[in-house]
């Protein structure tokens, strides 16, 4: 009797702190407006963080509540630029969350490092290699790369009348964007476009591993629970055959060789890595955090801004024209790219249209609180990022928001067009935490569209169902299937 009593007691305070802190979580974030059950649980956050849809439930939430929302006990998201780069500035009191454990693959690296100051450190020793500076042949080696999807299309899928050979879109985007990081980081590429093949099942597995990735950004606890002794043998090895855990031990094999004390030096990324001091483990993690972060991000923009175009033909119709008349070189160069006008307009509304990136990439209110858009943020609390709640915003891109339109790019005062070009920056981040890899899919996008369409004519197979898609941070996308033909005379 007297252990059922005990027993009875501690249940008891048990359900009475349980009560106690989930009115305490409610109250301190009560007067900021959200679904009802946020404030309570983080049911609404599981939900759509499990079932794909956060991507567009959070943006619909800001689009009816206002710039900041509630999604959870602790969880704050906003739509509002202003308030993005404040949090993202070089001097900003806010932090890292914990969404960020969840990005560790096998040690710290530049996507899930939370200590400032080493943060710093990984992007000032990393910087110039991300931007090219140091590597003269990068725009040469992107463009070899987007000759061999070229060359696939021209070799095994281009229709007739006669013959029906059917091009999954999807997977190509990513062999493409895979083959194009692999080389410039290590020197060459994986030969997904030469295979034509998931080289590795590097794809597949990492398709599997993605969607888990988010789930535990979303809910700490699980990253602590995965990446404990118990589990850790379920991460990915650098001794594994396929997939995530190939890629670190190629990583790991290719650093060992450019540390011999006879190796060359070399002018790639790695190369600039090591020139800047960079260490042995930390530049075979980053290398291999490259292909994870920059291949489905890239491939995202590439796969969506086609789609977009194959659906819109007056904006197909504009944008060749332009090429046609602009007499620009094969393969163009990304200086001639830059210069045509509504080409950069497709490109950046492809990006705004379409985010590639829907994570929430939260932020942790520092010390004291803080006040933003009239809501007094108590000091802990995470803020995300609503992506498609920025980019879909009426308030921002006009009443047609939601349609494909790269001629806002071009209109308006050139105060107004440049907020917007300012405000599409967005899309890689802002400040500390904005992207390293801008200057690579920059040029990849200013050449790849360019590059397909002056030879090939695409059609949708089945516009009912142009692809699938599941969001999970980036879009896992399939079955984008197209028809090509010969464009004659090509552009």
């Amino acid at each position: 009797m007297f252990i059922l009593a005990y027993l009875g007691i501690i249940l008891a305070l048990g359900l009475a702190y349980l009560t106690i802190d989930t009115i305490y979580s409610w109250y301190r974030l009560r007067h900021v407006p959200g679904p009802f059950s946020a404030g309570f649980s983080k049911w609404w956050l599981f939900k759509h963080t499990w079932n794909g849809t956060l991507y567009l439930e959070s943006a619909e939430q800001c689009f009816k509540h206002g710039s900041l929302v509630r999604i959870g006990p602790n969880d704050l998201i906003t739509n509002d630029p202003d308030i993005l780069k404040r949090m993202g500035a070089p001097r900003s009191p806010y932090r890292r969350s914990e969404w960020y454990n969840a990005l560790r693959v096998d040690r710290e690296n530049i996507l899930s490092e939370r200590n400032e100051e080493r943060h710093a450190m990984l992007r000032n020793k990393m910087a110039a290699g991300y931007a090219g500076k140091e590597n003269p042949t990068l725009e040469q080696g992107i463009d070899d790369c987007i000759a061999k999807l070229v060359d696939l299309i021209e070799r095994k899928y281009v229709s007739t009348v006669e013959e029906f050979k059917p091009l999954d879109f999807a997977r190509k985007a990513q062999y493409l964007t895979l083959d194009v990081i692999a080389a410039v980081a290590f020197g060459g590429p994986f030969g997904f476009l030469e295979k034509d093949e998931d080289v590795f099942k590097y794809i597949e597995t990492t398709e599997k591993t993605i969607p888990a990735m988010i789930l535990c950004a979303a809910f700490p606890w699980l990253s602590i629970l995965f990446q404990s002794p118990l589990l850790k043998f379920l991460m990915p090895k650098d001794t594994d055959v396929y997939g995530l855990g190939r890629i670190m031990g190629t990583a790991r094999e290719v650093v060992h060789e450019r540390l011999q004390p006879d190796a060359k030096d070399r002018m790639d990324m790695l190369g600039s890595f090591l020139r800047h001091n960079l260490s042995k483990e930390d530049a075979e993690t980053e290398v291999m955090v490259q292909i994870l972060a920059g291949s489905d991000t890239t491939a995202g923009s590439i796969r969506a801004t086609m789609l977009h175009l194959l659906t819109n033909p007056p904006v197909l119709a504009k944008l060749l024209a332009e090429i046609q008349n602009a007499g620009v070189s094969d393969p163009i160069q990304d200086s001639e790219a830059r210069k045509l006008p509504y080409l950069q307009a497709v490109i950046k509304e492809g990006l705004r249209i379409h985010p590639p990136v829907t994570g929430l990439q939260s932020k942790e209110v520092p010390p004291g609180g803080d006040t933003l858009n009239g809501y007094y943020v108590p000091a802990g609390t995470k803020i995300g990022s609503s992506a498609w709640g920025v980019f879909l915003d009426p308030g921002l891109w006009g009443p047609d928001s939601r349609v494909f339109r790269p001629e806002r790019f071009l209109e308006g005062t050139p105060d107004e067009i440049r907020r917007k070009e300012i405000d599409i920056e967005g899309i890689f981040g802002y400040g500390r935490s904005s992207c390293l890899g801008k200057s690579v899919a920059v040029i990849e996008l200013n050449k790849v569209f360019v590059q397909l369409l002056r030879k090939f004519e695409f059609t949708i197979v089945n516009p009912q169902q142009p692809w699938k898609s599941f969001s999970a941070g980036v879009f896992i996308v399939s079955d984008m299937w197209l028809r090509v033909t010969k464009r004659e005379p090509p552009l």
